[in-house]
């Protein structure tokens, strides 16, 4: 969901019918046409005006029509008719512009702010903000062992919050939906997650989650998925297995939840000819790839 620059396109999301009831849709993220590719279409035409009306609000604040149209030589009419598409996708908002000294007569200009949702469409540092915070805390631990230590001792930190949410979730349900409840409540909070029987459905269920939003910053720090499976251990009140991590280049993070009652010996033999090598992979090691 980001701006890469002002001249890429995409058709325009359409506003909902129903405004009130329904929350308007972020603007998915733009990406650059290649060389050499299909001539861009009226649509792509007029979202790559609409990021250049969205970019000059991000970078002299909130603006009028008349400043946009002025700023971006286009007519007001048509700087209105994207600010009107924008307000509709949330990403901008209509607020009274502020008058300095004598207002004059009649009512005064809206001047049109990045919303929340606007400022997310274009590229933020968040994941080397989150990168310098955590090796800060390593170094300011001493480093090496200290410092990984403290790393993991942050990362339980911050997901403590979040697991008294799910464990609510997951102790409402069914021993046996347990996993499935907490697949619903991961994916209300981003990670679109599902939960289906491992390959074999007599040992147990895999937990997949097809998105992860701090997987670059896992990339260099796995004690964040480590965290994250203890978590789900402790939720599940079962011993966990981390098959695959989107943040170590698969294709979705995925975890064995093995079923009550499963035999050790069969569990430790067939998990591992039916999955794959990373079964081996226990809350201690989640995150990294097993050799």
């Amino acid at each position: 969901m980001k701006y890469a620059s002002e001249d890429q396109g995409r058709p325009a999301v359409q506003p909902t019918a129903d405004p009130v009831s329904s929350a308007p849709e972020r603007p998915a993220k733009v990406g650059r046409p290649a060389q050499g590719g299909p001539a861009p279409t009226p649509h792509d035409e007029q979202q790559g005006t609409r990021n250049r009306v969205a970019r000059s609000i991000l970078d002299h604040g909130p603006s009028t029509a008349a400043e946009l149209a002025l700023r971006l030589e286009l007519t007001q009419a048509a700087v209105r008719r994207h600010l009107d598409a924008l307000a509709a996708e949330g990403v901008v908002e209509p607020r009274e512009k502020r008058v300095y000294g004598t207002r004059g007569r009649g009512r005064p200009a809206k001047a049109f702010a990045l919303t929340d949702c606007g400022r997310d469409a274009f590229d933020q540092a968040y994941d080397q903000l989150a990168s310098d915070a955590l090796r800060w805390i390593a170094q300011s631990a001493g480093g090496g062992e200290k410092g990984e230590a403290a790393v993991a001792a942050f990362a339980r930190a911050r997901l403590a919050a979040q697991a008294e949410v799910y464990r609510t979730a997951v102790e409402a349900a069914e021993p046996e939906a347990r996993t499935e409840a907490l697949a619903k409540a991961l994916t209300a909070d981003g990670y679109a997650a599902t939960a289906r029987s491992a390959p074999n459905p007599q040992l147990g269920e895999q937990l997949c989650q097809h998105h992860c939003p701090v997987a670059h910053v896992a990339e260099q720090y796995p004690q964040l998925c480590e965290a994250e499976t203890e978590v789900f251990s402790r939720l599940l009140g079962t011993h966990v297995q981390r098959l695959a991590t989107i943040a170590h280049g698969d294709g979705v993070c995925t975890t064995f939840v093995p079923k009550a009652g499963a035999g050790k010996a069969t569990h430790s033999s067939t998990a591992h000819s039916s999955t794959t090598k990373t079964t081996t992979a226990s809350a201690s090691t989640a995150g990294r790839n097993p050799a």
